[in-house]
């Protein structure tokens, strides 16, 4: 089943990202090879695609895991968690509908 992991970024969380950026990175490369990532990205702390010195405010990583505890155990495991970027992640259930 797909989950959506939803993840909320201390403030000024940039320099934070910079320390865990690769690792959190090798993860999600590894979901992809594994053909189980949906979609992964930050979310701008403004409306930009780069949004320099302004930086982000949290994630979102929609992934196929066996069950919710799975996911809940993989998100519970990122480096950003371990770095102290995010302050909070939720993990739901997700039902893809489009496309």
């Amino acid at each position: 089943m797909l989950y959506s992991i939803i993840s909320e970024d201390v403030p000024n969380s940039a320099p934070l990202r910079a320390t865990a950026r690769r690792d959190h990175l090798a993860r999600l490369e590894q979901l992809k090879t594994d053909g189980k990532l949906v979609v992964a990205g930050p979310h701008p702390a403004i409306d930009s695609n780069d949004p320099g010195t302004a930086g982000f405010t949290g994630s979102l990583v929609i992934a196929e895991f066996s069950s919710l505890a799975d996911a809940q155990c993989w998100a519970d495991a990122d480096p950003y968690i371990q770095a102290g970027v995010y302050q909070e992640t939720t993990v739901k259930p997700f039902k893809r509908v489009l496309p």
